[in-house]
């Protein structure tokens, strides 16, 4: 007969683990890989935190999921909003939580975050690299799983009246890198990240004094002070759209037509995904 844990038991257990992950960290017996990737403290420290985001503060409904490759490489394309890039941590938590193989998301990052001293640190361990093409085919030529958030600033800084509006995807770099790597486009659609810090404007003079892309007035920043980086909690939408091969243009890579095209292709997809989500969605901040 199995003896069910007693909650001192649990507690007991937790600590104990606790109490373990800091030995490992202390003594430096832990892996990272070339980028600065570091996994344990990804799935020990930063998932749990994200999990609770997603699942229990913005309820996301996921779909999709099966489009996204098992083991092999894949470019996830996402739009980007929400003032914070909070969006692209959620996708990764998401990712490895409902993938099947428990996926982790490699994130390009725009050059900003790399030269902030902490920042700079922090997105390495979660898996971040820099938004250039050497990297991206790296890290899908060795299997991994890629994102892109080919709109940049001009999407997660746009104001709210353009919400899920797409920018555009500036020169269709990731298009080359998947591509050169062979590796299939994702595209994903999330329709919840805008309604998180709504953007009312934009003070662009103190902006360019931070050396900052954007400095955002919201409803509760910087009325509230440090509340008012609370996100709000409205109800995400996530779909994964059927993946789009890119084996067949194995010699187009350098093409700009085609590169154009692929992109456009990729952009058309998520907006008319935004769309289906958004009529699935009437209330922004409901259940």
């Amino acid at each position: 007969m199995t003896v069910p844990d007693l909650p001192g038991d649990v507690w007991d257990q937790r600590v104990a683990a606790g109490l373990a992950f800091l030995r490992r960290r202390l003594a430096g017996q832990y892996d990272v890989d070339e980028f600065g990737f570091d996994p344990e403290l990804t799935e020990s420290v930063f998932q749990p935190v994200l999990r609770t985001l997603y699942r229990d503060w913005f309820r996301t409904e996921i779909s999709g999921v099966e489009h996204v490759p098992l083991k092999s490489a894949g470019l996830v394309v996402a739009n980007h909003s929400g003032t914070v890039a909070l969006d692209a941590m959620v996708l990764s938590a998401i990712l490895y939580d409902e993938h099947p193989e428990h996926r982790h998301l490699r994130l390009l990052t725009a050059d900003l975050v790399f030269r902030l001293p902490f920042l700079s640190e922090l997105a390495r361990k979660l898996g971040g690299t820099m938004a250039c093409n050497p990297d991206a085919e790296r890290l899908l030529g060795s299997g991994e799983l890629v994102s892109v958030f080919p709109e940049g600033f001009k999407g997660v800084g746009k104001p709210y009246s353009q919400r899920y509006k797409l920018q555009r995807f500036g020169r269709g770099g990731f298009v080359s890198a998947a591509i050169r790597s062979g590796a299939p486009i994702i595209p994903v659609a999330i329709v919840g990240a805008e309604e998180i810090y709504p953007m009312l404007a934009d003070v662009a003079p103190l902006a360019r004094l931070l050396g900052l892309p954007y400095f955002p007035i919201t409803p509760t920043f910087p009325l509230l002070g440090p509340l008012g980086l609370v996100p709000l909690p409205s109800k995400w939408l996530i779909e994964f759209c059927p993946p789009i091969p890119t084996t067949q243009l194995a010699d187009h890579a350098d093409d700009p037509l085609v590169v154009f095209n692929l992109a456009d292709q990729v952009r058309e997809t998520i907006q008319q995904a935004l769309h289906r989500l958004l009529e699935r969605r009437p209330d922004p901040f409901g259940r």
